[in-house]
Order: C-alpha cells, then sequence, then structure tokens
C-alpha cells in the first residue's frame, strides 16, 4: 500500500491527486454515491412534470469529472443499487424504480464520459469544461427521456416537453458551477 502523491499531469482526474490506496478509493466511489444522495434531496417541483429539478445531475457530474471513469461509475451504480435496495435517497428521499430512473441510469453512463473526458484533460479550462458537462447532460437525457416516456406511456414529444425542456435553464446553471470550479480547483493545485 502505498500514500505516495503523483505531481498533477494530464492522464489524471483530481482524485490521483490523493495518497493512491484501496481505502482511498473506497472511500471516494463511497462519498461519491453520498454526495449525490445528499444532492437529490435539494428538490424542487416543476409545474406539470413527475421530475423534479435536483443537484443531483450536478453531483453527478462533479463525481464522475472528479473521480474519473472507473471510480464515477462505481460511485454512481452504487447510489443507484442503494436507492434500488430501500435507501430513500433518490430525489424527494425516495427509493425504488420509478418514472425518473432512467435519469438515474443515465447519470452512471454521464459519469463513464465525462471521467474519460477529464483524464484527457478536459476539466483544466473552462472551455473545455463546458463541453464536458454538455456531453454529459445529453447521455443523461438521451437515456432518461425515452425511460420517463416509456414509464409515464406519454409520447416521446411529451417527455422531451416535461422532462427535458423545463429542466435546461437549471442545466446551464449547473454546467456554469462545474466549469468554474473544476478549473478553479487545478489552477489552485498547481500553484
Amino acid at each position: 500500500m502505498s500514500t505516495a502523491v503523483a505531481p498533477a499531469r494530464t492522464g489524471q482526474v483530481l482524485a490521483d491527486l490523493l495518497p493512491v490506496s484501496r481505502v482511498r478509493d473506497i472511500a471516494l466511489v463511497v462519498g461519491g454515491a453520498a454526495l449525490t444522495g445528499l444532492a437529490a434531496q435539494i428538490a424542487v417541483p416543476v409545474p406539470g412534470s413527475p421530475v423534479p429539478v435536483t443537484g443531483q445531475t450536478f453531483a453527478a457530474l462533479l463525481v464522475g469529472t472528479a473521480l474519473g471513469a472507473g471510480r464515477g461509475v462505481a460511485s454512481l451504480a452504487l447510489y443507484a443499487l442503494a436507492g434500488l435496495l430501500g435507501v430513500p435517497w433518490f430525489a424527494n428521499g425516495t427509493s425504488g424504480v420509478g418514472v425518473s430512473f432512467g435519469y438515474i441510469l443515465g447519470m452512471i453512463l454521464a459519469s463513464a464520459a465525462v471521467g474519460a473526458l477529464a483524464r484527457r484533460g478536459a476539466d483544466r479550462s473552462v472551455l473545455r469544461m463546458a463541453g464536458t458537462m454538455l456531453v454529459g447532460e445529453a447521455i443523461i437525457y438521451a437515456v432518461g427521456v425515452p425511460y420517463l416516456a416509456a414509464t409515464a406511456d406519454i409520447t416521446l414529444a411529451s417527455a422531451v416537453a416535461v422532462g427535458l425542456t423545463p429542466f435546461l435553464i437549471g442545466d446551464a446553471l449547473k454546467a456554469a458551477l462545474a466549469m468554474g470550479a473544476l478549473p478553479t480547483a487545478w489552477k489552485l493545485l498547481d500553484k
């Protein structure tokens, strides 16, 4: 078990800067799942939509970007599995499979994508981080919206109207926060 910290370089994500150990990786995975569960409790109902605005997607994309694809997927998969097993940490303190579960599945895939992009340096500048967040959000919606249509028994156009369109402004704000946070963290660590 090594406790060495490698200097920051391309090919690393923020979590790689912590001392290397299996305990670190387990703590990061569990912590990422817990962060996502806590952020899901920040939930604002959207009139006419069965899906609330939450901090969940923001947390999921940050987890994927900061932890990298492998740990990010493990973290979001743990979050989903625990929620399926009854931990009440989906939006509004719910658990189990509901009409918004497709977004959670999308978050697992999105964490892989943004984690892989971060490993290639996409989290080092505001502009690249903007593109990374757009990719992540697009993946979440690509899974979540069709799942919503199927489980709520509505048309895909209706699912877009209630499960995507009302969330675009909030997602842009969340992306702006991430665009500032991660590149700033790298700049501070490089000093």
